[in-house]
């Protein structure tokens, strides 16, 4: 094998330390928040159920009624709530910075305290107040879910810097090699850098096809290259050349807790919770569940539509009317704008907006597509329309014209969160795989709306709307809602 050259080294170096290590000061402080967190909660909690009543009692009648005798039982409280937060792997390097688990762990470590302190009482007959308890468990379950991801937004910007990042090499095929290469880079908050690989039947020198990735040498030169690179993760991927045997004795030449295998399957777009491990034999089978649509779900996703959607036509009436006087006044218009678009199950319904166009902006649509070279484009979107009002850019730009879809949710036509609602031409454009979209009601907002909305090409928005029809879960919707407000604020991608 030939000498890697200087610069790549010394870019791999920098960028080596191992994720535990480099890790080491973030978990410190992310800690150490989290201490702070919990003694913010127990000293409220105690203080709002103990506290004095009257502002003017003397010293030792305020320490009489703060009840000092609860100091103990807060303290071995806090203590076993840190103990539990350790055990649930919260501060565990593979978890930080992306992801849900994280945020789980949190929540579970949380419950359980709360949870086994309830059936010890009762169990025990321990006498512990419903006041405290009932404050303590919001409080801090807020604050340490505040804490997280404050310390999750910081990360994350470090890392896009350069900053807490490990290094990585990939073994395996030349182009599953490379397909691999462009999904870690895209992600630059899973804090891995992709420093080099070693492929089969490609030059060493060049790069991956479509990377910057450069070819560090043969697959046999795979432990040579993560030694001289000192690398944290060796990414091994799909490759006919590398059989089993081969793949056990890159494992074996690994260093003991100081690199990490990772295989990666020739599986892209599917989320953790349909992988599991099942071990068979001598060796262990990922499974992967296939999407599944089920009474459960539905129903819980329902649920949550017409709760939501009905709390929000309420309290945004105010806003409604306002809005619907402003479209009215501009022009003498129609106040909403009504859309044909397919639904669950190739169903049609009319959508429904605050009308953001002139009087008539249909007729206007062919020559717009004409001028700009788009009428052969699904997914279209006019650049700096000029059939929008003034009341219509303001309405767009922060989303207002999409509310009065919260009648499309309480009526059951769309969902608060689902693939982008889409008109006959675009789905007559469907292969068998994209038509799985239509498997779930279409949503007043998605993964196209926070990542990039009018800015997505069509390959990009049907893949995101695959994504989540295939990986839907009731937390990653509240995900998406609370991104969206983010989306929304910043603008991005609307016009």
């Amino acid at each position: 094998m030939s000498t890697i050259p200087q610069v790549w080294q010394a870019q791999a170096r920098a960028a080596s330390a191992h994720r535990a290590e480099i890790l080491q000061p973030f978990i410190q402080r992310l800690f150490l928040t989290d201490l702070i967190a919990i003694i913010i909660a127990m000293c409220t909690a105690h203080l709002l159920r103990f506290g004095a009543d009257d502002p003017d009692v003397s010293t030792g009648q305020w320490l009489e009624q703060l009840q000092l005798s609860y100091l103990p039982l807060t303290i071995a409280w806090g203590v076993l709530w840190v103990l539990l937060l350790s055990a649930y792997h919260v501060y565990d390097p593979r978890y930080l910075g992306t992801g849900t688990e994280e945020y789980r762990n949190v929540l579970g470590a949380t419950m359980l305290l709360f949870g086994g302190v309830a059936v010890l009482s009762y169990l025990v007959r321990l006498q512990v107040s419903r006041g405290y308890f009932l404050v303590a468990l919001p409080v801090g379950m807020l604050l340490l879910l505040a804490s997280h991801w404050l310390w999750r937004k910081w990360l994350s910007r470090r890392r896009r810097q350069g900053s807490f990042v490990a290094s990585a090499l990939i073994v395996g095929g030349s182009s599953t090699a490379a397909a691999i290469a462009r999904e870690i880079a895209s992600t630059p908050d899973a804090g891995l850098r992709v420093v080099g690989c070693c492929v089969a039947n490609k030059v060493e020198g060049s790069n991956l096809e479509g990377t910057n990735v450069p070819v560090l040498g043969a697959l046999d030169d795979c432990l040579k290259v993560a030694d001289r690179l000192d690398v944290d993760t060796v990414v091994v991927t799909a490759s006919r050349h590398l059989t089993p045997t081969r793949v056990r004795r890159i494992s074996w030449g690994l260093e003991t807790n100081r690199r990490h295998l990772a295989l990666a399957p020739s599986l892209i777009d599917v989320a953790g919770p349909r992988i599991h491990m099942r071990p068979m034999a001598n060796m262990s089978l990922v499974h992967v569940e296939t999407p599944r649509f089920d009474g459960r779900t539905q129903l819980l996703k329902r649920a949550f539509d017409i709760v939501a959607s009905g709390i929000g036509l309420v309290v945004l009436s105010p806003l409604f009317l306002m809005i619907a006087v402003c479209v009215k006044s501009q022009d003498g218009g129609p106040v909403f704008f009504k859309h044909t678009r397919v639904g669950r199950r190739g169903k049609h319904f009319r959508m429904w907006k605050f009308r953001s166009m002139r009087v008539n902006a249909d007729t206007e649509l062919k020559k717009l597509l004409e001028e700009q070279g788009k009428e052969d484009r699904p997914l279209f979107k006019i650049e700096n329309d000029p059939r929008i009002t003034r009341l219509g850019h303001f309405i767009r730009k922060t989303s207002i014209d999409e509310l009065p879809q919260l009648v499309n949710v309480f009526k059951g036509d769309m969902s608060l969160v689902g693939p982008r609602p889409q008109v006959d031409a675009e789905v007559a454009l469907y292969d068998r795989g994209a038509a799985r979209r239509l498997n779930v009601r279409p949503g007043v907002t998605g993964l196209w709306q926070v990542s990039g909305r009018s800015d997505l090409d069509w390959e990009e928005a049907i893949r995101l709307d695959l994504y989540y029809v295939e990986n839907w879960s009731f937390f990653g919707d509240l995900q998406i809602l609370f991104r969206t407000f983010k989306a929304v604020m910043k603008s991005e991608g609307a016009y």
